[in-house]
């Protein structure tokens, strides 16, 4: 599992792309981002409640009515990580997101001594917040549209 936004040399699951227009996109464009499912899933109702179309299966669009909802629930995403202070509110706060024991099981399974490192995961999880806020962010500025792609 990787906590990153990376580029299609390690393409994974969800394809964050803003290359396309208000109906189409360039699937895989050398511009577009690309999240680990499980840690995308972290985020999922930051895209649900942003987008009540937002479905992981079929491409969703964030055009300009919905960007700044979804920059908004991003922002309160990482309000919830910036609170997080101890090993047990970084399992509490994780866990009662969507699919957030998912996250933690594969956690658990790549990393048995993650609780040594818990703060660690907290810093790279807050650094996908922040650039996931930052793509919302060039989008709004550049007038571009955020589509979201499951794999």
């Amino acid at each position: 599992m990787k906590i990153e936004i990376f580029n299609t040399d390690t393409l994974n699951f969800v394809e964050l792309n803003i290359t396309g227009d208000n109906n189409n996109y360039r699937r895989c464009d050398s511009e577009s981002k690309y999240l680990d499912s499980t840690v995308f899933n972290i985020f999922t109702s930051c895209f649900e409640n942003a987008n009540k179309l937002y479905d992981y299966i079929s491409p969703t669009k964030y055009n300009s009515r919905k960007i700044i909802p979804l920059r908004n629930e991003l922002i309160n995403s990482l309000e919830d990580f910036d609170s997080i202070k101890s090993k047990d509110e970084f399992s509490k706060v994780i866990s009662d997101r969507s699919f957030g024991r998912e996250f933690m099981e594969e956690l658990e399974k790549n990393d048995k001594k993650w609780p040594e490192r818990w703060e660690t995961y907290l810093e790279k999880l807050k650094k996908v917040n922040k650039d996931l806020i930052d793509l919302t962010e060039k989008c709004a500025d550049e007038e571009r549209i955020l589509w979201v792609v499951g794999y």
